[in-house]
């Protein structure tokens, strides 16, 4: 599903059989089985290979499947996708995204390997932003397919490229975090934070969550599955947030139906974009299993 809810993306290393195929457990919406940065290079063929039996034998229930392919640029990104399109995942993300081609190189690929194997299921990218140029181009990035459906920021490759130090308050990363909100939400798709990597350190990564939810993302990357309730609860709407939203919606709708143009909720004017946002939330907590 395209616009599916994609608040949490669970990394898991692609050659560790056990947590990988119990991955679906942990309560992720988006298991990532990764065959890039958790992978050594000795390891690439058989853990692709054990990443394609893991997505064809294993029931992930309502969890969305997803891996994580090596650069293309690389001698193993080309050999990642010929082995797990066969097997179907639901996504694919591609890493260190740098300009529109780079989607469309392995958009290109995937459709000849479904063409060849009689394939019919849609499969879905998510590119992956982790350097200054990535950043700079993330909406020609996400616009670049109809299957991009959620870009999502790196931190430390970030960092790295432009010369900065990661920090727990990441002011260095203000501006690229914000550009990727605005790329992703002017090309239509959702955009994702990035993890936060000190697995023991639960109040930086609520922090960040909520910033992260402030800016306008619509979820953000765990690399532990601790983590995973944080996420959850920060980008949850919260009781308030959906009485509110409910009392909107419903003078809305009441002036709607005396013909009014204008709409007042107390003492505060309400607007078609106030009325959109309320919506959102409402439609959110739906998905969450907030409301019935």
């Amino acid at each position: 599903m395209k616009d599916r809810l994609r608040i949490s993306r669970l990394y898991m290393p692609g050659n560790n059989p056990y947590l990988s195929q119990n991955a679906f457990l942990f309560g992720a919406d988006c298991i990532i089985l990764d065959l890039e940065d958790s992978v050594p290079p000795a390891e690439k063929f058989a853990s692709r290979i054990l990443v394609r039996e893991i997505l064809k034998n294993v029931d992930f229930g309502d969890t969305e499947r997803a891996v994580r392919i090596n650069q293309m640029s690389s001698p193993f990104g080309r050999q990642d996708i010929e082995e797990i399109v066969p097997a179907e995942p639901d996504l694919i993300l591609i890493p260190k995204a740098e300009c529109g081609e780079d989607i469309r190189i392995v958009e290109d690929i995937v459709q000849e390997i479904k063409q060849k194997n009689n394939i019919d299921k849609e499969i879905y990218f998510m590119p992956i932003l982790e350097s200054a140029r990535g950043v700079w181009n993330t909406y020609e990035i996400a616009s670049a397919s109809e299957n991009v459906v959620m870009v999502a920021f790196g931190a430390e490759d970030f960092t790295k490229d432009i010369g900065a130090q990661r920090t727990r308050q990441g002011k260095e990363q203000f501006v690229a975090r914000s550009m990727v909100v605005l790329g992703a939400k002017a090309a239509g798709v959702q955009a994702s934070d990035t993890v936060w990597s000190d697995i023991e350190d639960m109040e930086g990564l609520r922090l960040s969550a909520q910033e992260a939810k402030e800016l306008g993302f619509d979820g953000k990357g765990a690399i532990h599955p601790s983590q995973i309730e944080v996420i959850h609860d920060v980008f949850a709407p919260t009781a308030e947030e959906i009485e509110y939203a409910n009392k909107v919606i419903t003078a809305f709708e009441e002036a709607e139906k005396k013909g009014s143009a204008v709409v007042a909720l107390g003492r505060k004017m309400i607007d078609p974009p106030v009325v959109a946002r309320a919506q959102k939330i409402i439609t959110l907590a739906r998905k969450m299993g907030l409301l019935e």
